[in-house]
């Protein structure tokens, strides 16, 4: 059941905030990578920002991603708020459904999980949540969410009740991507899932970012610096951790610097 009429759907005009999308395609132009620390609201307490926002900004990381698979915390519109506080870095919904929504954000990733063959998560979520979506005044980001097979069954994958695309198969992944550009997404984000114990390899992002001619963003068990900026080399615009970052963030400066290091 849809939130809002149809009548306040159509006639209603969103502000949309921010301008991250033009500033991801003007890096993607100049080859310049970016970084991004995924924050998910279940694994972090509010009285922990303030010194993690200290460590953000130190680290000049570029963007936050905030969401998770499941939500069984109540507090994701105050993580946000206490984000863009402390830190006044741009933050990117990555939400696992469509309650994981808050207009306190900057911009929101509109997943299309392009991977699967689950109807719900290719267009049926989107026809629930386009109301809400549309209200929050929120940068839309369509995106073409792909999952990559990190070695291990993962959250995303049980939840989404699909499977992930063959870690060795390229040249699936690649007419995958494709195939979401092709239909209109902004980006493409391939994903090896949070607690992947293989990152998706070099040859894979290399065989996609060769044909793409929109924003990569890649994740899902990058550990180090080496690894991220082997990604960041084979063709990721935006690198995004985590889970690794959750267990050590004394890594988020290094990896930083890694990925904006990085040489084409």
């Amino acid at each position: 059941m849809l939130v809002y009429s149809l009548k306040k759907i159509r006639t209603f005009v969103p502000i949309m905030k921010g301008s991250i999308y033009p500033q991801l395609l003007q890096k993607l132009t100049h080859d310049e990578k970016s970084f991004a620390v995924l924050i998910d609201p279940d694994k972090i307490e509010t009285k922990d920002i303030s010194p993690l926002a200290s460590l953000l900004l130190q680290s000049k990381v570029d963007y936050l991603l905030v969401g998770g698979s499941l939500m069984v915390s109540d507090h994701l519109d105050k993580v946000v708020e206490l984000l863009k506080k402390e830190t006044g870095l741009p933050i990117i919904l990555f939400p696992g459904s469509p309650a994981q929504i808050t207009p306190k954000a900057d911009a929101l990733l509109y997943l299309s999980l392009i991977s699967g063959r689950n109807p719900d998560l290719l267009i049926g979520q989107h026809v629930q949540s386009v109301a809400t979506v549309r209200q929050s005044g929120l940068e839309i980001l369509p995106t073409g969410y792909m999952l990559i097979d990190g070695g291990t069954p993962t959250t995303v994958s049980y939840i989404s009740n699909t499977w992930p695309i063959p870690h060795n198969k390229p040249d699936i992944a690649l007419c995958t991507a494709l195939a979401g550009e092709m239909l209109g997404l902004k980006l493409i984000y391939m994903d090896a899932g949070s607690g992947a114990t293989t990152a998706i390899s070099n040859e894979m992002i290399q065989t996609v970012s060769q044909s793409l001619h929109i924003p990569l963003i890649v994740g899902g068990g990058i550990r180090n610096p080496q690894a991220a900026a082997e990604k960041a080399a084979a063709g990721a615009n935006l690198i995004v951790v985590g889970n690794a970052i959750e267990k050590d963030p004394g890594l988020i400066r290094e990896m930083a610097q890694a990925v904006h290091g990085t040489k084409i």
